[in-house]
This record gives C-alpha cells, structure tokens and sequence, in this order.
C-alpha cells in the first residue's frame, strides 16, 4: 500500500462522487456538510421534530435517527411530513444495526440507511475467535453478497442513498478472527461492502470509520484513502471521532482527529459527537469546517516529503535529547501559567520568553529561515531545540514542510511548536489550535507545543495544551472519557450519569473509563477503556474490566458506586 496518497504540504479537497441525500449534495466539490443525531425516540414524533427543528436552525445541513426496529423506520415517514408542514426539508438518515431487515424498511422512508457492516449480517460480536477455513470465510463473503445486493437494488429503486460506516468498537468476531483488532480489519469490514458497491454500480454511497482513539481514526481513515483508491473508487468520506465525550475533551478530541483530515482536504460531511445535546454539537463541526476551508487557494508551498515518512503508519521523528526536550520523551508544554500538581508545564514564559531554557538554546525559525548556514549551525549545536512557527494560511502545511526539511538534511534536533492565535474566546481557540497542532503531534513530528493568544488566560491555555496532548495520547495527564453521545438507543440520562462518574474518578489519572448508553459499540469500546459503564436496558447497567462484563444488568442507582468498588479493589490487588 502506498504510504502517502495525498499532497501533506498544500490543501486541496479529494475528488469524489457525487452522492445526494434528499436533495443535498455530498462530494468533493461541494461544501462540508455537517450533521447530528437526535437522542429523542424515534417514536416520539413531537419530540424528534422539535429537536430536529433545534438542529436545523443552528445550521446542521443533515439529520440522524436511531431505528432499532421496523416500527422506527416506518415512523421516520411521520417525522419527514410533520417537519415538511412546518417547511423544514432536512435531510434524513436512518441508523440501523443489527438487523438487515429495518434498513430494507428505513430505504423506503429514510434519505440515506446508515448500515455497520460489523453487525449487518454477523452476529453481534462475542469476542470469540473463530478459525475460518478460506473457503468457510469465502461463503460468509457470499452471503453478504447475496443480502447486501438486494438492500442495494431496493435502495437503487427509491433514490435513496447509504453510508456504509463502520465502527472500531463493532467490528464483527468475523472480521476480529481473521484480521485481528487492526486497522487493516477496520478497512477490509468497509471494502468488503464498497466492492459489492462498486460491482453492482451503486455509487450513492457515503463512507465513515470511526473509533474514539483520535490517532488510530485518522490513520485509518487515511488507510481506507488509500485503499479506495488501489481498487479505483472514490466515495465521499463522513468523519467523526466516536465517543469523544462533552465539554473541553470532546471539543478537544473532535478537532484534534476531524481536523487533521479535513487539513488533508479529506473528508465531505462531519459530526462531532459530543455527549450533549445534539444541537450543541452543530456550532462547533461550523466553525471547525469554516476555519479549514479558508485554506482553499492558498499561496504553494515548495517541499519535499522525508523518504522515512509514513503517512498512513507515522512514527515519531527520531531526535536527540536536549534536556527534558527529544529523544523520544513525551511532548513538552510551554506555558505562561506555572500549573496545579497535574498540570505543570515543562518551560515558563514571561514576556514572550522562555524564563529558564535548562541547558538548552532555542532557536525560532519559519520554514524559508531553512538555509544552507542555517541548518549546518544547528547540525553543529548539540544544545539546539528548534522553536517554529508560521503565518502561512496553511499554517499546517508550512509546518510539516518545516520538519521534513530537517529529515531530508539529516537534522535531528528537537522541534517545538509555536503558534499564535488572536481568538476572542476559549472555544474558538480550542478548536483551531487542537487542529493545527493535532495532526502534527499523530504525525509524529513535533517534540512540544506553545501557544498564544492574548484574550485567553494562560491557566486555560496550559489546560488546553495537556487537553491536545491527552486527545493525540502523546501525553497522558488525567482520567480519559470514552462517552458516547446519546441517541434513542441509549438506556439511561447519560449526560447526567457521566457528570456524577467524573466528579467520583477524576483524581485517577492515567485511567480510561468508558461511559456507553447502549450495546452497539460499548463492549468493543471497553476494549480500548480500562473499565466501562454501559446501559444494558431500562434501568439496568453492566460494568466492563475491558472486553469482559464483570456486573451484568446490575440497577443503575447502584451502578456508580460499584464502579468505583470494582476500581478500588483491583487498585488494592495491584498494589
């Protein structure tokens, strides 16, 4: 597989098909469409419009609805007529799982069927390994074939379109078995559908891989990139960072993995899942989009990419060590806020400066200070910590530029990322600066961050630099929070329940706690987080020690307390 399929250095958007939804158009020439997902019932006609209408009115150009069942999917109808009463012509998706029926149901209502190949016509996943003879596994590929052809005609004969879209924390035992818990498992549950796709010239399809993992999400999704193009389709791409959480995490997150392959002009329509309500998430994915897109036109930039680079499998740029700089240490932060017990920065500032280096000499230097002279006397300074910044419009761009050089010169002194923003708010700089300096930490190519802006505080600054540290896992500083955003799966008040589960475990740094309102994802989730709370019916909850259920259908006002239980004694056993 070709480890690079796009330009790094210059933003361009990726041609595609074109692929309309209910009239909305979604392809590589039109604008990113952003969306959301109700958390009402579907049934609940009155409640899903008025929430839909919530969604709209903030701009979300394309609306999801969980159909657990046919019920759900004929409603879907009701819902499309009250909102078109009240002049409201949103797009609709139907989100189906488990059951390939409801999405031959939801094709005659919906505007596009969401199907997850991990749970379409597998088996909801056991995590039990099954050996799988080449020819038991070639009659598995057949009877997808056979049932996922049919759903195709039918949603050929309605005009209705698909997103085949397929989730880290679903991927079927089938898959597991015979690929493993990688992302090229991950890829090859999406191709397996995209070939039938493209053999029966269906090509109304949108596609997404999602896991809650920001650097495997875009990794993969480059993967997938690369794979779609090997076998000569190009289907728009909808991205999202599943269970990022709420607040400054999910914010952070979000940013951090759409951010870096919309800077790659990858990916045609987002949602950013936050674990609030739905319309929250709309301003956000707005502002994320707009502040990408600005890059289109921008002025060339001249660079050549190192030979050692790998775009879809990156590895950290091998550096000296300068001090507590390089060599493999976790990325530093430079900050003008001295930090609490969890939060301490690495490197002070005052005035614009660095108050004490520790041995080391900082250099500031843009991409055209790269001269001959320039990179023979940090060569020769065994002591050089390299501080870049840029103005480009393409401040990524520019960036990776910055640090390719180096690898092509042979340089290996330790980078540190300095970039300055003028935002009026907090919110506003948290998803610009978790975009830029995202990608290049997933990249591997950065040793530390240092940002600026005058109207944020610099304790809020220093929190967000650890929070885009955390988000690309280059820096573990606090408890982490897998959380789904609720929908009409979901089993209990997950917004809720996730304040109380923070405000209890919070003080366990270094700890992965997933919070998951249903079955869908949250056992494969559990995989990823050292302990999970997931919503098993009205009421009830099982508590996860990582893929095993340990509480099963325990009650949901006991839940809290015997997560904490379960964590407190395997701390006691450990210790």
């Amino acid at each position: 597989m070709s480890t690079r399929q796009t330009d790094i250095f210059n933003y361009r958007r990726r041609p595609t098909v074109e692929v309309s939804v209910g009239g909305v158009t979604i392809s590589g020439g039109q604008p990113v469409r952003v969306q959301s997902m109700t958390n009402t019932s579907t049934n609940d006609t009155p409640g899903s419009v008025e929430q839909i209408m919530r969604i709209v009115e903030r701009g979300g150009d394309i609306v999801r609805l969980t159909t657990q069942g046919s019920r759900e999917a004929i409603n879907l109808g009701e819902i499309k007529k009250v909102l078109l009463e009240k002049g409201c012509n949103v797009p609709l998706v139907a989100d189906v799982h488990f059951n390939a029926s409801v999405a031959d149901v939801a094709a005659q209502y919906a505007d596009k069927v969401r199907v997850n190949p991990g749970n379409y016509i597998d088996k909801a996943r056991t995590f039990k390994h099954i050996d799988y003879t080449d020819e038991e596994y070639a009659a598995e590929l057949v009877r997808l074939r056979e049932r996922f052809t049919a759903f195709l005609a039918l949603c050929k004969s309605e005009g209705k379109a698909i997103r085949v879209g397929v989730n880290h924390g679903s991927l079927s035992d089938r898959i597991m078995s015979r690929y493993g818990d990688t992302p090229a498992g991950v890829v090859e549950s999406c191709m397996e559908f995209l070939r039938i796709c493209r053999d029966e010239e269906f090509h109304n399809v949108v596609v997404s891989i999602k896991t809650s993992n920001t650097a495997m999400m875009v990794t993969t999704v480059r993967r997938l990139v690369a794979a779609m193009a090997a076998e000569g389709v190009a289907y728009p791409l909808h991205l999202g960072v599943t269970e990022a959480g709420d607040a400054e995490d999910g914010r952070i997150k979000s940013a951090v993995g759409i951010g870096a392959l919309l800077a790659d002009g990858i990916g045609d329509t987002v949602r950013v899942s936050l674990s609030e309500p739905p319309e929250n998430e709309i301003p956000v994915a707005r502002e994320l989009v707009a502040y990408i897109s600005r890059r289109a036109g921008h002025a060339a930039i001249d660079a050549v990419s190192a030979p050692q680079f790998n775009y879809v499998e990156p590895q950290r740029r091998a550096t000296v060590a300068v001090g507590a700089v390089g060599g493999g240490k976790q990325p530093v932060v430079v900050s003008g806020y001295a930090g609490d017990e969890n939060l301490v920065p690495d490197f002070l500032v005052c005035n614009g400066a660095i108050t004490d280096t520790k041995g080391a000499e900082f250099f500031e230097a843009r991409y055209g200070d790269l001269t001959p002279e320039f990179i023979s006397s940090i060569k020769n300074n065994a002591n050089a910590v390299l501080v870049a910044y840029s103005n480009h419009e393409n401040p990524v761009g520019e960036l990776r530029a910055f640090v390719h050089r180096l690898m092509c010169e042979g340089v290996a002194a330790p980078v540190i990322v300095r970039r300055a923003y003028d935002e009026e708010s907090l919110d506003s700089l948290r998803i610009k600066a978790s975009a830029d300096l995202g990608v290049l930490l997933i990249d591997g190519l950065v040793d530390g961050v240092w940002i600026e802006n005058p109207a944020v505080s610099d304790e809020e600054i220093n929190a967000l630099s650890f929070g885009i540290l955390q988000a690309t896992r280059s820096r573990i500083s606090k408890t982490e929070y897998i959380a789904c955003p609720s929908c009409g799966r979901t089993q209990y008040d997950l917004q809720g329940t996730l304040a109380r589960i923070k405000a209890a475990t919070g003080h366990l740094k270094g700890l992965k706690i997933g919070v998951m309102g249903c079955i869908v994802n949250g056992p494969g989730e559990m995989a990823d987080a050292d302990y999970g709370y997931v919503g098993a019916a009205r009421g009830k909850v099982s508590l996860y020690r990582r893929k095993e259920c340990v509480e099963k259908n325990i009650p949901e006002d006991e839940a809290i307390e015997r997560l904490l239980k379960l964590i407190e004694d395997d701390k006691s056993r450990e210790a």
